[in-house]
C-alpha cells in the first residue's frame, strides 16, 4: 500500500495545482461563473475541496463531528488569499487527521446506508482515496475553468 507520505504528496500536489489557478486568475477572475447551468467558479471548486478533506479525512477517518452545507461550498466567494490561508490549514489538520489511519479498518465517523455500500464509505482507506479522487477530479475542472475563464469569448454569469 502507499506510505503515509507518498499519499500526502499527491493531496498536496493536488492542492498546489488549485492554488496556482486561483493565484493566477486573482480576486474577480477566481470568483467568476461560467454562463453555462451548474458552473462553479474555480474559487467555489477549491471551497469545496476542502469540505471533501475535511468529511473524508477529518469526519471519516478522524471521526472528527463536523458541520458541513455542500451546496455552500460551491457559491462561496472571496479572497484568493484568505482561501489559500485556509487551504495551509486544512493541509496541516489532513496530517493530524489521518495520522493514525487504520486503512483496512471502518470509517470512525457515521457513513450513510449508500456510502457504506462502496469503499469509500467502507474503509479509512478508501476514505482516502476518494478524497484522492475528488481532489484530482476537481482539479482537472478548474484547469479546464482557467482556460475558459481567460478566453477572448468567455461568458459569465
Amino acid at each position: 500500500m502507499i506510505s503515509f507520505d507518498d499519499y500526502l504528496f499527491y493531496v498536496d500536489d493536488a492542492l498546489e495545482g488549485m492554488v496556482s489557478i486561483v493565484q493566477e486568475l486573482g480576486d474577480e477572475r477566481a470568483n467568476r461563473r461560467l454562463a453555462l447551468d451548474g458552473s462553479n467558479s474555480p474559487y467555489g471548486i477549491l471551497n469545496h475541496c476542502l469540505g471533501v478533506m475535511e468529511f473524508w479525512g477529518g469526519h471519516a477517518v478522524a471521526g472528527r463531528t463536523i458541520t458541513r452545507d455542500r451546496p455552500a461550498e460551491f457559491t462561496a466567494s472571496g479572497p484568493v488569499d484568505e482561501l489559500v490561508n485556509r487551504v495551509r490549514l486544512a493541509q496541516r489538520r489532513l496530517r493530524e487527521d489521518i495520522a493514525d489511519v487504520e486503512s483496512k479498518a471502518p470509517p470512525r465517523g457515521e457513513m450513510s446506508a449508500k456510502n457504506k455500500q462502496v469503499p469509500s464509505g467502507s474503509s479509512q482507506g478508501g476514505a482516502l482515496f476518494h478524497m484522492y479522487e475528488e481532489l484530482a477530479q476537481h482539479r482537472g475542472q478548474m484547469e479546464i475553468s482557467r482556460d475558459v475563464i481567460l478566453a477572448d469569448w468567455a461568458k459569465f454569469a
